[in-house]
């Protein structure tokens, strides 16, 4: 399963879970990441951390490892699909 970290600035996934519990995935929830939820990947800090998302109409950064917590369902990729490269 892909983690929001492989997708391609641009490519869009759809939340369908959470890998963790508790109060930790209710802080997410809060900021709109919530089951069904579809969102993009803006872009990411040169080293990757934190990772800017536009979802339900606003942008959210969030750090690699509260989107590790984060189970995405993709759609297949396009012929333009070119995975994020290190800079």
């Amino acid at each position: 399963m892909l983690s929001v970290q492989q997708l391609a600035i641009g490519q869009t996934a759809t939340i369908i879970g959470f890998r963790d519990t508790g109060a930790y995935v209710a802080r997410l929830q809060s900021l709109g990441l919530v089951r069904g939820t579809q969102f993009e990947v803006v872009r990411t800090a040169p080293l990757g951390d934190p990772i800017e998302l536009k979802l339900r109409g606003f942008r959210l950064a969030i750090r690699a490892n509260e989107a590790d917590c984060l189970l995405i369902a993709t759609e297949e990729p396009s012929a333009s699909f070119h995975p994020r490269t290190s800079n």
